[in-house]
């Protein structure tokens, strides 16, 4: 008899093809029932960041307002600065007495809530994000919209996962999703938000997770754009592709803004240090002279405070003179660290994104300078100096590229920001300093005590024996207190990632992950797999 060429078929135990088949539908049903509700995430952080938007908006207005009137008094100046001293000492008292994780941009904080090594305190942290950053950023500090909306909308995630009693995975997810929104909302860039939350946040390309971010930061960009309009963040001309002789040049950018970037990340932090050294009877005080100095410099120059929209609009144009961006930039580099070492709530993301088309824009003009017939458009180097500038600091080069592109509209700059940001980024990694959230979360961490070694969860292996209290039960009916869960189960050499309805069965090993704080599961494991089930 002709043997047969066909591969020889593997018999799988009907213990293991039932959990498999269990496990395919409830995956099924859990991502069903995540959809709807990462888009009412989406919804709700997309209405949190209209609001804030549009409340920043009539701060703002407000403030050039009170100049102009109290431009026909003598000492008129002194309104402007009263107001920027009020804002900055309420917005900093507000934080430290009822939610102090809200200050600064609150993605640290974010970051060590997805790592497990921090709480999220909803209720309270969204009321005073939101009344804390209008505050803070109206009455002129340089700071940008875009942290307390990221915040604000990974507070909503886990405001929906609690009230919908979501699973601890799922509400991560949510979380992490609502941030995405919050980014997307902010600057009208869905893809940004989404690729930051895979980038940056999660770094988790999971289906699940894709599939969360993705909805909910859509569902916020529609919410956006139908407040504020279907043009770009940057209202500014789509500038042709540069000529590829142009891409040495963009290197040398991208080596500049590499070695910036380290500094702004050394100086920020830095800056914190100051501030947690001063004397606590001192602290107020000079939070209040620091709103006052943003006061007095609104007073002389408007567009010099708050996020600095208008002074980048003008950068990317070519409207800022070769000589004054030096002045320039060490105006907003310093009151943008002054502003953040405060405490108040604000973000960085902006105030970063001013002072990298301003170096682009010196780079440009000097390029430009030397070799007209090559550079001809120097503004373009402004708008590629922006992504390269973040991608040195936060070290998410993707999200920089992207981020630019939808806030900008111009297309025609995928290899420039590409090459630009990748120089930038190994300019950064070869001078060995950590991205800026990676610097804040861990001195966050060790403000409050926390090792990150000590969330790293116990391993686990355990082999069920036969008539044990686990034999025949699915996952969902064991009673695994909060902190442990299976992460792997293996049968006569066959493995797969267990689900709620995966069904345990004799001399089935499973393998568990349990947090620090939840030891006492080794027992209620150990005693399942080995105990003899009642009769």
């Amino acid at each position: 008899m002709a043997q047969s060429d066909s591969a020889p078929t593997t018999v799988i135990p009907s213990s293991q093809a039932q959990s498999e088949v269990d496990e395919y539908l409830y995956v099924r049903e859990q991502r069903r029932r995540m959809l709807p509700r990462a888009a009412l995430v989406g919804v709700i952080a997309g209405l949190a960041a209209v609001a804030f938007r549009l409340t920043l908006s009539m701060g703002e207005s407000l403030r050039n307002n009170l100049i102009i009137w109290a431009h026909q008094f003598r000492f008129g100046w002194l309104f402007p600065v009263m107001l920027g001293a009020f804002g900055a000492v309420a917005a900093v008292v507000l934080v430290r007495r009822v939610a102090p994780e809200a200050s600064g941009s609150g993605i640290p904080h974010l970051e060590a809530v997805l790592r497990r090594l921090r709480e999220m305190r909803w209720r309270r942290l969204l009321p005073v994000k939101f009344v804390g950053g209008a505050l803070a950023i109206g009455s002129g500090l340089a700071l940008g919209r875009e942290g307390p909306t990221v915040q604000m909308g990974g507070a909503i995630g886990a405001g929906v996962a609690e009230l919908l009693r979501s699973a601890s995975r799922e509400r991560l997810a949510l979380i992490a999703a609502g941030a995405g929104a919050g980014l997307s909302a902010a600057f009208n860039a869905p893809l940004a938000g989404v690729v930051f939350v895979l980038e940056e946040l999660q770094r988790d390309f999971r289906r699940g997770v894709f599939g969360a971010a993705f909805v909910a930061a859509v569902v916020a960009d529609i919410l956006a754009r139908s407040a504020s309009g279907q043009a770009p963040v940057f209202n500014i001309p789509s500038y042709p592709a540069p000529p590829l002789a142009t891409m040495p040049i963009f290197v040398v950018l991208g080596l500049i803004t590499g070695a910036l970037g380290v500094g702004f990340n050394r100086s920020l932090v830095a800056t914190l240090a100051w501030y947690e050294r001063l004397p606590k009877p001192l602290l107020l005080p000079v939070i209040a002279l620091v709103g006052a100095a943003a006061g007095l410099i609104a007073w002389y120059i408007p567009t010099a405070v708050g996020s600095g929209h208008h002074l980048t609009e003008q950068t990317l144009v070519g409207e800022i003179a070769l000589r004054a961006i030096p002045l320039w930039f060490l105006l907003r580099f310093v009151l943008m660290l002054a502003s953040y070492g405060s405490g108040a709530p604000g973000g960085i993301f902006a105030p970063m994104l001013v002072l990298g088309a301003l170096i682009g824009a010196a780079t440009g003009q000097l390029a430009h300078l030397a070799m007209p017939t090559i550079v001809d458009r120097p503004e373009v180097f402004a708008v590629v100096g922006m992504a390269a500038y973040f991608a040195a600091i936060v070290r998410a080069p993707l999200t920089g590229v992207v981020l630019i592109l939808e806030m900008t509209g111009n297309y025609w700059q995928l290899l420039p920001l590409i090459t630009a940001c990748f120089v930038a980024y190994l300019t950064a990694e070869l001078l060995r300093d950590l991205p800026i959230y990676e610097r804040l979360l861990a001195r966050d961490l060790a403000r409050h005590g926390i090792e990150p070694s000590a969330g790293k969860p116990i391993v686990v292996e355990l082999e069920v024996n036969p008539d044990a209290h686990f034999d025949g039960k699915t996952v969902q009916e064991l009673g695994l207190p909060a902190g442990c869960i299976l992460v792997r189960c293996s049968l006569d050499g066959q493995e797969w990632l267990p689900t709620a309805a995966t069904r345990l069965a004799a001399h089935m090993r499973i393998t568990a992950l349990i947090e620090r704080h939840a030891e006492e599961s080794l027992t209620v494991l150990r005693d399942g797999c080995e105990g003899q089930a009642a009769s």
